[in-house]
């Protein structure tokens, strides 16, 4: 941002604190519905093969174009919102978001259904960023800070609630829409979101009329993207043949050329001085262990619970109450006590929980599969789970962005949302991938095996991301340099 801009975007006076407020609620609702259609469809992805056909990569692609589709394009789109408005991508991205949703509810087939799943994903990217900025413009200095908190909890309690969410949808089966009325039921909350953003967003927000898109870069970042998603999700399918190995060799390529033009560019993607902080680029290589490992856990175990068990979508969405309710509960303490006090042990804390948690999980089943699970015995371990992955929401976002300047704060929080939701694309691609081909026949026997494997690798991923956190300074204030 030039001296200029930024001059014009400083000189713009907050809002008052009640329309401020409003503005917040505006990009909460947007941000849930983005949020909990990332997770939503893991648990009616059984329901949607059954009535929709296609194989076992089906499940993995509805999941994945979504996360992956957002992800590529976040990082571009707070770009945009500087060049054409950010009020006017905002309502451009919800309305897209909206259409794109009731178009999956009415998908006739798989094709159909994964090619909305796209543009969903792709819509959502335009209007998240335009939202952070959105609040960072209306809010006063002194009370952003206390606007900002609540995302990190909230996004991190809709990723665990929306399979619960889509349980209770399916079950109630409204008008006989079966797994489609998790998508339609985006439609009146998005037209009702639609008309309170046009009512209250601000018309001026502080858009760099200087800023400039990097269309190579954009390029190579989604090249280095769909090479690696592609064959991860088709691989196991098609008896991983020669071009996915050179597709995903090709993805390093791509990543390395990227870097190398980055930092070359006049109009990088991503703000430069951003990966001279310690804090966000450890912080982000946390969140990539950590939302891997989250979402490859969940589609396992929900497969395990509807294929193998074959529990119905509530009794799966009911068993996985406990889990949400530890990390409600850890979110309260972490927010309100241990963050500040613990700094980043409350991290580690967190990921040691989870980890004793999906130990006791792998033991459980183990102990009680081939059939005998039921949803108390299931409950401790997932109580020790959700408890667990609720520590790391608030510390792991203070840690990412704490150190981030006023000019940084829009890619940083970006970059934070790509990466979480491309690693839930590379959790799904991969830890599904290793599920499936565990599976050898449909018995119980199999799934309980395919789901044991998948805990383990989890279990990896949490341990690595441990050893991560001792790089982060003590407390997140503490971020600099």
């Amino acid at each position: 941002m030039t001296e200029q801009s930024s001059l014009e975007a400083s000189s713009l006076a907050p809002l008052p604190l009640r329309r401020a407020w409003l503005v917040l609620a505006v990009v909460f609702i947007a941000d849930v519905m983005d949020a909990i259609d990332a997770t939503i469809a893991n648990l009616a992805g059984p329901s949607i093969r059954a009535d929709l056909g296609g194989s076992e990569t089906t499940l993995q692609w509805v999941l994945t174009a979504y996360t992956a589709a957002f992800a590529i394009g976040l990082i571009t789109s707070g770009r945009l919102g500087d060049l054409l408005g950010r009020r006017r991508l905002f309502l451009l991205g919800l309305a897209g978001f909206t259409l794109a949703s009731l178009a999956c509810g009415l998908a006739p087939g798989v094709g159909f259904l994964i090619t909305a799943r796209v543009l969903q994903g792709l819509f959502g990217s335009v209007m998240i960023p335009q939202g952070f900025a959105l609040v960072k413009v209306v809010f006063p200095p002194r009370d952003l800070r206390k606007a900002l908190i609540p995302f990190g909890p909230v996004m991190g309690l809709a990723t665990v609630a929306g399979p619960i969410f889509a349980g209770w949808l399916l079950h109630l089966d409204l008008f006989g829409s079966q797994w489609r009325s998790i998508f339609l039921i985006n439609v009146p909350i998005g037209i009702v979101a639609w008309a309170l953003a046009w009512r209250f967003l601000p018309s001026r927000s502080g858009e760099d009329a200087t800023a400039r898109l990097d269309p190579g870069g954009v390029g190579l970042l989604t090249a280095a993207s769909a090479l690696l998603i592609i064959p991860l999700v088709q691989g196991r399918d098609l008896g991983w043949p020669l071009w996915t190995y050179l597709s995903m060799t090709g993805s390093v390529v791509a990543l390395m050329l990227f870097v190398v033009s980055e930092r070359q560019s006049r109009h990088p993607v991503i703000t430069p001085s951003l990966f001279g902080k310690r804090s966000f680029v450890v912080g982000l290589a946390i969140v990539c262990g950590f939302y891997s490992a989250l979402s490859g856990f969940q589609l396992a175990f929900n497969l395990l619970l509807q294929l193998g068990l074959h529990w119905t979508p509530l009794h799966t969405s009911l068993t996985l109450i406990p889990m949400a309710l530890g990390s409600a509960v850890a979110v309260l303490l972490a927010g309100a006590v241990l963050t500040q006090k613990l700094g980043r042990a409350t991290l580690q804390l967190g990921l040691g929980i989870a980890v004793i948690g999906l130990l006791a999980l792998w033991w459980t089943i183990a102990q009680w599969g081939g059939g005998s699970l039921t949803s108390w015995t299931l409950a401790p371990s997932l109580l020790l789970i959700g408890f667990g992955t609720g520590l790391v929401f608030i510390p792991i976002f203070d840690f990412v962005l704490g150190d981030a300047t006023t000019d940084e704060v829009g890619t940083g929080s970006g970059m934070l949302n790509a990466i979480q939701q491309f690693s839930g694309a590379i959790g799904v691609a991969a830890l599904g991938t290793v599920f499936f081909a565990r599976l050898n026949d449909g018995a119980t026997a199999a799934f309980d095996s395919a789901s044991e494997l998948v805990i383990g690798l989890a279990v990896v991923l949490y341990v690595l991301t441990f050893a991560l956190v001792w790089l982060l300074p003590k407390h997140a204030n503490q971020a600099h340099g």
